[in-house]
């Protein structure tokens, strides 16, 4: 049996939960979904500056588990960018 998750701390509730390529209906694309825990990691690491282990610290995880999470959210939003996929944050 798997451990259980821990919970982590999310100080970050985004409004818009959708970002798609411009001039295609959403019915034709493929959706990647990106969990509250990735956009927050992405928020304190990019739009922060802190360094990993701040970050960590502020999520209430380790360092190596931050680390998984936000390459995580780095592979699916890349991804999304490049095969042309909306993002959808799910919560």
């Amino acid at each position: 049996m798997p451990r259980p998750r821990l919970c982590r701390r999310i100080r970050f509730n985004p409004n818009i939960t959708y970002f798609k390529p411009q001039g295609v209906p959403m019915r034709e694309l493929e959706v990647i979904e990106l969990t509250t825990e990735e956009v927050e990691a992405l928020r304190l690491k990019n739009l922060k500056d802190l360094d990993q282990n701040d970050c960590a610290k502020k999520m209430k995880t380790s360092q190596s588990t931050f680390q998984r999470i936000l390459a995580s959210a780095y592979k699916k939003t890349t991804q999304a960018l490049i095969e042309g996929k909306a993002i959808k944050i799910i919560k």
